[in-house]
C-alpha cells in the first residue's frame, strides 16, 4: 500500500486527487509543517527538502508533486496522453504548473498574507506573475474542455491543486470570488473537477486528520525558517 505523506496545501491536494481518480489503496500520513513535523528526521530521510508530499509505493519513495503525479501515472497507465506529441504537450503544460504558477501563487501569498512591511514591491511583482501565468491557463482554456484538449490528465489536477486557492491568491481572502471575472475558463475547469467524486474524496481528507490553524510564533519558525537564521 502507498504511504501518502500530506498536509493539506495545493501541492499535497494534487496527489491526493490523483491517488482517488486512480482508486490506488494509501494510507494518509499527515505531516503538520505548522508544527514543524517536516523537519523530523524520520521524514527528512523521505524528502531531504522538508516538504510535502512525499510517497512511499514498496522500495521507491518520491517527492514533489509534479513528479509523483508523473510517477503514478506511469504506474498505473492513466491520465496521460497517448501519442508522442501529446505527451510532449503534456510535460509542457505540467511544468508550466511547477515551475510558474505553483512557485509565483506561493510566492503572492507568502508577501500579501505573511510578509512583515515594507513588502509592497515584492508584493507587486508576485501578484503580477500570479495573475499572468493564471491568465495564460484561462485563455488556453477558452477553447478546450481541459489543458490538454478533451481529455483529463494529471496536468488538470496540477492545476486543480492550486487554483482552489485563487481567491487566497489574487484576492484578500479565500472568500473573494471577485477574482474570478477575469478568470471563467479556469473557473470552469475548477468547478467540474471539484464536482467529481474523486475530488470530493481528496478534499475529505481534512476531516481524517487535525491539522494545526494558528499561523501564530511557533507556526512561522517552523514555515519561515529563514526568519530564525536571521535573528
Amino acid at each position: 500500500m502507498i504511504r501518502f505523506h500530506y498536509s493539506l496545501a495545493p501541492n499535497p491536494m494534487k496527489v491526493a486527487l490523483f491517488l482517488e481518480e486512480a482508486g490506488l489503496a494509501y494510507e494518509p500520513v499527515p505531516v503538520d509543517t505548522r508544527k514543524g513535523e517536516q523537519f523530523a528526521p524520520g521524514f527528512t530521510a523521505l524528502n531531504p527538502n522538508s516538504k510535502v508530499p512525499c510517497i512511499e509505493d514498496g522500495d521507491a519513495v518520491v517527492f514533489d508533486s509534479n513528479a509523483i503525479l508523473l510517477y503514478l501515472a506511469e504506474k498505473t497507465g492513466r491520465f496521460l496522453p497517448a501519442s508522442p506529441a501529446a505527451r510532449g504537450e503534456m510535460l509542457s503544460w505540467l511544468m508550466f504548473v511547477a515551475t510558474g504558477i505553483g512557485p509565483y501563487s506561493g510566492q503572492a501569498v507568502h508577501f500579501r498574507h505573511f510578509a512583515p512591511e515594507p513588502k509592497d514591491y515584492a508584493v507587486g511583482r508576485y501578484l503580477f506573475e500570479a495573475k499572468r501565468h493564471w491568465g495564460i491557463l484561462d485563455a488556453r482554456l477558452a477553447s478546450r474542455r481541459y489543458v490538454l484538449g478533451d481529455e483529463y490528465t494529471i496536468v488538470d489536477m496540477a492545476a486543480w491543486g492550486w487554483a482552489r486557492m485563487v481567491p487566497f491568491v489574487l484576492g484578500a481572502g479565500l472568500g473573494d470570488e471577485s477574482v474570478w471575472d477575469g478568470l471563467p475558463n479556469l473557473k470552469r475547469l475548477l468547478d467540474e473537477i471539484s464536482a467529481r467524486p474523486a475530488a470530493g474524496r481528496a478534499v475529505a481528507l481534512k476531516d481524517r486528520h487535525a491539522f494545526k490553524a494558528e499561523m501564530d510564533a511557533d507556526a512561522r519558525r517552523h514555515m519561515f525558517r529563514h526568519t530564525v537564521a536571521a535573528g
